[in-house]
């Protein structure tokens, strides 16, 4: 070997490591991101099942009273496994006049609608 000739050394330069840096880090930012929407996710699916538990213990209760609930709007607040949550039964009338449709519609306590449930009553 010649004085002017040099065997390259073994290792990575510094360019290729700056791309494997930058692939790692788009890498862990996409997992980040899949991570975060499976948590929104399952809050969501929470909410909506502890929303529909208020909206059935409110229809549960109508029935109970064994009588044709008032047309119009009734607000309720309900608390389930710590969390509460606010709603609404709406009763309108329906052709036959010893029917009435309930709705109740359950919203977090940011106004967002979780879940609506019908049914309908008569005596």
């Amino acid at each position: 070997m010649t004085a002017r000739q040099h065997p390259r050394a073994a290792g990575f330069t510094l360019i290729e490591v700056m791309v494997a840096l930058a692939i790692v880090a788009i890498a862990l930012a996409a997992g980040s991101r899949a991570a975060s929407s499976v948590v929104d996710t399952s809050q969501r699916l929470s909410d909506v099942v502890l929303g529909q538990w208020c909206a059935d213990n409110q229809l549960t209760d109508m029935r109970l009273l064994d009588q044709l609930p008032p047309i119009g709007k009734t607000p309720f607040a309900c608390a389930q496994l710590g969390r509460d949550f606010k709603g609404t039964l709406v009763v309108k009338t329906t052709p036959n006049p010893s029917f009435r449709r309930v709705d109740a519609v359950v919203a977090d306590t940011d106004g967002r609608q979780l879940v609506t449930i019908s049914t309908v009553m008569g005596h």
